[in-house]
């Protein structure tokens, strides 16, 4: 008897710019990997030009970046970085079906919303915990917490970073600035006194 399949619906939210552009720059930017310095096996897969150089819009299947990172023993990332999550995998997946375009401000800006559970948090999973996480604390820095994003916020350096300001190293890294609506979100959270709400 054939047990039940489910595949990944069609999802027109899959946004380029706020879905899928920070896996790539969260999880595969790093030093020595693919990022504008340093390009591992030709991919700057900081931008969308980079990131098209291995996508053919429509078949996954046939695009060399969705291929490295799915099925059960995923080359990429490296075995010493963790595998990507389902989730950002199928949403990958979907942007490659509906035409892989550069798309941008699909979800739209909520600028009321800036509790650490609903806004912060899934902000900085999205952007930055793939290079600032228990395992991996880059510069230090461990954000996939509240008591370490605590940390960088009363040492001065989340909004320095976020804003690319002089004498910070910018993050994302090897990536451009944020959006407004983003960084305004982080910043009246910690205007508000940073709360773990």
């Amino acid at each position: 008897m054939l047990s039940a399949c489910t595949y990944d619906v069609y999802n027109p939210d899959v946004c380029f710019q706020e879905n899928v552009l920070p896996i790539f720059v969260s999880n595969c930017t790093m030093s020595g990997c693919h990022n504008s310095n340093d390009r591992k096996a030709g991919y700057d897969l900081s931008n969308y030009d980079g990131i098209m150089k291995g996508v053919v819009a429509k078949h996954p299947l046939r695009s060399e970046v969705y291929r490295s990172i799915s099925g059960i023993r995923p080359s990429m990332p490296p075995g010493r970085y963790p595998s990507l999550t389902r989730k950002e995998v199928s949403y990958i997946d979907i942007w490659i079906k509906m035409g892989a375009k550069n798309s941008t401000n699909c979800n739209g800006c909520d600028s009321t919303n800036y509790t650490y559970t609903n806004r912060i948090q899934p902000f900085l999973n999205t952007w930055c915990v793939g290079c600032h996480s228990t395992s991996n604390a880059g510069g230090g820095y461990d954000l996939s917490t509240y008591s370490g994003v605590v940390v960088s916020i009363t040492k001065s350096r989340l909004m320095g970073t976020l804003k690319h300001l002089s004498g910070f190293s910018p993050m994302p890294k090897n990536a451009n600035q944020l959006s407004d609506c983003d960084i305004n979100a982080v910043q009246k959270w910690i205007a508000a006194g940073y709360l773990n709400n």
